[in-house]
This record gives structure tokens, sequence and C-alpha cells, in this order.
């Protein structure tokens, strides 16, 4: 082996090597377990995984085909590991929601199964021809989502003299690099760049955030379960100017109505983190977000009973923001204790 070449195999192979090191760490030995910990623990397997093929094969043509399969299949999971990171890691997630489990286990079998039904082994073609062009175009679209995901974040690193704490360098740095990384790969399958190339932008990507670590004298404010919870607890000033500014927000916007509304909407119009949102809700009123907007729109459905004979009351439902017939009813009768007509026909009665 030539010694450029050599270099190359021992700096990208240590690489992939190390990745595999950092994923067992997050996985198993990080003192503080937040689902942000283990997203970022599979990202750094699957990224590992797909690096150490690439290592493998451009120095050795003759590998066996498995070893292809195993790191083309590792490779779809890049994506939606990055995007489940940033999401977990930016709204605080405690606990693995159930779609996002049953949204893993979906790719998950449908690579698995394609895999089975159609092995690299036997079927090359299908796998460079149809299932790698997927792979990278699923890929990509976790790429974008994840970047819509980090605007705000993005913006405030990227915009000068703006308040980007370490936590929003840390996140950006992740993700920013996952695109670099993603370019190096899709150019080199384009042919732009030789195939070690992406292997060498992970190796390289993999040790400067490395030596950042071990040069900060704390590392505790770039992860999720520290720098999400220790947020101080509102003064009572604090906390009635961040309720009228919510309650004038709900009268004068009527943001409720908005169906697909989420947490971090509500926190962008008020110009809060969704940590902050979340932590008064619960900690002043009491409630979830959920329950706050849900109370909005059955008070705001109440009045609709009541002065507008027009619309059913299915379509109430609809006005108000409410997704479901369903949902309504039940939410509805959860808080008034009657169901939305029940509670028309005492309206209406002499």
């Amino acid at each position: 082996m030539e010694l450029s070449k050599g270099i190359f195999f021992f700096f990208s192979a240590l690489g992939a090597f190390n990745g595999l090191l950092l994923s067992s760490y997050f996985f198993f030995f990080a003192k503080k377990r937040a689902v942000a910990h283990y997203f970022l623990g599979a990202l750094l397997l699957a990224l590992s995984l797909r690096v150490g093929k690439s290592v493998l094969f451009y120095f050795d043509h003759d590998l066996p085909k498995i070893y292809l399969q195993i790191g083309l299949s590792a490779c779809f999971f890049i994506g939606p590991t990055l995007y489940f990171f940033l999401k977990s890691g930016l709204n605080s997630v405690k606990s693995l929601p159930r779609n996002w489990g049953i949204h893993l286990l979906v790719l998950f079998l449908l690579i698995t199964l394609g895999g089975i039904i159609l092995p690299y082994q036997q079927y090359p073609w299908v796998w460079n021809r149809v299932y790698v062009p997927i792979i990278y175009t699923e890929w990509a679209i976790y790429v974008v989502a994840a970047g819509i995901l980090m605007k705000d974040v993005l913006k405030k690193v990227l915009i000068p003299r703006s308040e980007a704490k370490a936590y929003d360098l840390w996140m950006a740095s992740i993700y920013l690099i996952n695109v670099l990384i993603f370019a190096a790969f899709l150019w080199a399958f384009w042919g732009g760049l030789p195939y070690i190339s992406a292997a060498i932008t992970f190796s390289f990507a993999l040790y400067v955030s490395i030596f950042i670590l071990l040069n900060r004298t704390k590392n505790d404010d770039l992860f999720p379960s520290a720098s999400r919870h220790n947020t101080k607890k509102l003064s009572d000033e604090e906390a009635k100017v961040w309720l009228n500014n919510l309650e004038q927000l709900m009268g004068d916007k009527q943001i409720f109505r908005n169906p697909n509304l989420k947490l971090q909407d509500l926190a962008q119009e008020l110009r809060l983190t969704t940590h902050q949102l979340s932590q008064f809700l619960n900690d002043n009123l009491g409630k979830n977000f959920t329950q706050f907007i849900n109370e909005y729109r059955i008070n705001e459905a109440c009045k609709l009973l009541e002065t507008d004979t027009l619309l059913s009351v299915e379509g109430i439902g609809d006005e108000v923001g409410f997704n479901s017939k369903s949902t309504f009813f039940t939410t509805f009768k959860k808080i008034k204790g009657v169901t939305p007509a029940k509670f028309r026909q005492h309206l209406v009665k002499p």
C-alpha cells in the first residue's frame, strides 16, 4: 500500500473506530440519561458504520458484499437519527414518544425486508441503481427537515452579536457538520469527489468536536439534560408579564384556532424558548401545553355554541382548532362535564 493511501486509511478508519467508541459512551456510559444522548449515540453508530464500509471498500474492492449492505443500511438511519436528536434536544424530550418509536420501527422494517428479499450479494444492481438513490433522497429529506427545525437556533448562531448560548452553538455545530458530511457523500456518489473523501470529512469533523470538548472546562451546558432544566424560577413580577403577554396573544390573535399549533410555534410568538414556555405553563399555571390550549378552544366553542346557531357541533370543533370530531367531543366533556350537543341543548331550553 502506498504511503499516502496508508495515511488515508489510518486516519479515516480511526475516525470510524472512535465514532463507535463515542456511540457506546452515549448509549451506555453517559452520566445523564437523556433521549437526546441515545439519538446522538445512534447517529454516531450509523455514521461510523457507513464510513467504515466506505473505508474498507475503497481499499479492498473484493470486500464481501454483506459489509456493503450493512453500511448502506446504516446510511438509511443517519438522517432520522440526526432529526430526532435535534428535536429531542431542542424540546427537552424526557422519554421516547410512541410515534417516534413507530416511525423508526417502520424504517427498520423497510430496509431490513428490502435486504432480505433482495440481498446485495445477489442483486447488486438493485442496490446501486434503486436502493442507493432512495437512501440518499431519504437522507436529504431529513437533513432539510432538521434545518427547518433548527432555523431559529441557526439564526442566533449566524447573526453577529446575538445571544447564542453554548448549547445553541453545539446543536448548530452538529447539524452543520452533518450537512457537510452529507454533501461530501452525495458529491462522491455523483463522482465529483474521491470515494474516500466523505470518510475523511467525518474523521476530521469528529476530531475537531473531540478537541473542542477536551479543551472546555465545562461540558454539561452542551447537553439538554443539564442546560434545559436548570432555569431559575420566575419572580412573581416576571410571571405576571409573561401571563399578560400570553393572554394578550391568545385573545388578539386567537392562535389556538390553528389545529397544527405546537409548543414551538407559541414560544416563537412570545419570543421564548420552548423550555421556558413549558416550564412557565407547568410551574405557574399548573398545566401542560395541550391542556392550556384546549381550555381556550373549549371556552371559545362554548361561545359559538351559544351564539352561532348556523354552525353544526362538528363545525364548531373545526372552527376552534380541533382536527378531529372525537378529540373535540372527548376534550369538551372532560372540561365541561357534558358533550357539546348536550351543552347546546341546555342553552336553548326555556
